[in-house]
C-alpha cells in the first residue's frame, strides 16, 4: 500500500543523504548522525547519534561546529513534510536545549533571532490518519519549544536546568530562584513563565496521536518541564505576597493580573495532568501536588483583600 511505499521512499531519502553527507569531509560524522538521528523510521533518536550531535554542540568545540548543528537542523525542519522526521528533529533540539550547556542555548538563541526556526503554525502531513493527527501535535510542539526559548531570553537563564537552592528561613524546603528575585524582575519573569506554561498546557495530542510511542517520548519530555515551570510560578507567588504591602501601586496591578492568571493556571494545569494520567507513560511518572500553588493562591487572596489596590502606595 502506500504507506509501505512512503516508508521505502523514506528510507532512500535517508541513505542517499548518508551517502551524500561522506562526501562533505569537514562535517561528515555530524551530518551522519543528524541524517541518522532525525531519519524516517518510527522511533526515538538513537542515544549514540544524539551524542555525536551533543559532543558537537558542546563549550570546548568550536563556534563554527554548533553555528553548523543548528543550521543544519533548522534546514531540516524547515524542508521536512514528514511528521515523523520532524518530530525527531525538534526532539535533537529539545534534548540539546535541556541537556546542552549554556554556550548552546546562547547560540540558538541568536540563531533564532534571525529565523523563527521552531514556527511551524503550516506544516501538514496528509498522508495517514495519524500522519494528520500527528501533524497537530508537531506544530503544538514546535510552538511550546519556541516559547521555552522566549522565556529564556527573557529570564537569561534556563529553568529546567536552574538548581533549587533551600532558604535559611525555609524549614528544609528547597526553592526555585523566583522566590527571592527583586520585585523588578518577578514582575518580568512570572509572564514569561505563565506564558510558557500556557503552551505547554496546550500540548495535548488528540485522536491516533494519544497512543503513539513516539508521540508519548516527546510528551514526556513536555510533561517532566511542567514540574519546574510550575514550582518557580508557584515560589514567585509566595514572594509578590510578601512583597504586596510595599509595592508601588502599578506594581500592584501587575501583581494582581498575575495571581488572577495563576488561579486560572492552577485549573488547566490539574485538567492537563489528569489527562496525561490516563496515557501509557503516566505509569513511570510522579506528578505533583498542585494544593501548595492553591494555598500561596488563598493566601494571595486574603492578603489583597485586606490590602486593596487603591490603598497601595503612589510610588514612582
Amino acid at each position: 500500500g502506500s504507506g509501505t511505499w512512503r516508508k521505502a521512499y523514506g528510507a532512500l531519502k535517508d541513505s542517499t543523504k548518508v551517502g551524500l553527507a561522506n562526501f562533505n569531509s569537514e562535517y561528515k560524522d555530524l551530518d551522519i548522525a543528524i541524517v541518522k538521528a532525525t531519519n524516517h523510521v518510527e522511533c526515538p533518536p538513537k542515544e549514540r547519534h544524539f551524542r555525536r550531535i551533543m559532543f558537537a554542540n558542546s563549550a570546548n568545540r568550536p563556534r563554527a561546529d554548533v553555528a553548523y548543528s543548528i543550521c543544519t537542523l533548522a534546514r531540516r525542519l524547515s524542508k521536512t513534510k514528514n511528521w515523523i522526521v520532524a518530530l525527531k528533529t525538534l526532539i535533537v533540539i529539545h534534548r540539546l536545549l535541556r541537556e546542552g550547556d549554556g554556550s548552546f542555548k546562547d547560540d540558538f538563541l541568536s540563531y533564532s533571532y534571525r529565523g523563527n526556526i521552531l514556527q511551524l503554525p503550516n506544516f501538514r502531513d496528509d498522508s495517514s490518519p495519524l500522519a494528520w493527527d500527528s501533524s497537530a501535535w508537531v506544530r503544538l510542539y514546535a510552538f511550546y519549544l519556541h516559547e521555552r526559548v522566549e522565556c529564556f531570553r527573557v529570564l537569561k537563564y534556563d529553568v529546567e536546568a536552574d538548581r533549587l537552592v533551600k532558604l535559611p528561613q525555609a524549614s528544609g524546603k528547597a526553592h526555585s530562584r523566583t522566590r527571592t528575585l527583586p520585585c523588578e524582575d518577578l514582575l518580568d519573569q512570572l509572564p514569561a513563565l505563565q506564558k510558557l506554561l500556557l503552551r505547554l498546557i496546550s500540548c495535548q495530542p488528540e485522536g491516533t496521536a494519544c497512543t503513539n510511542h513516539l508521540i508519548q517520548y516527546a510528551l514526556a519530555l513536555v510533561l517532566k518541564e511542567s514540574f519546574k515551570i510550575y514550582c518557580s510560578i508557584n515560589d514567585g507567588i509566595i514572594n509578590l505576597v510578601d512583597m504586596y504591602f510595599d509595592m508601588a501601586k502599578m506594581d500592584a496591578i501587575k501583581a494582581l493580573e498575575i495571581y488572577k492568571r495563576a488561579g486560572q493556571q492552577a485549573e488547566k494545569l490539574s485538567a492537563y495532568y489528569d489527562y496525561c494520567k490516563n496515557l501509557e507513560l503516566a505509569k513511570t511518572f510522579q506528578f505533583p501536588t498542585l494544593s501548595h500553588l492553591l494555598h500561596s493562591l488563598q493566601l494571595w487572596k486574603s492578603t489583597s483583600e485586606k490590602h486593596p489596590v487603591s490603598a497601595s502606595r503612589e510610588r514612582v
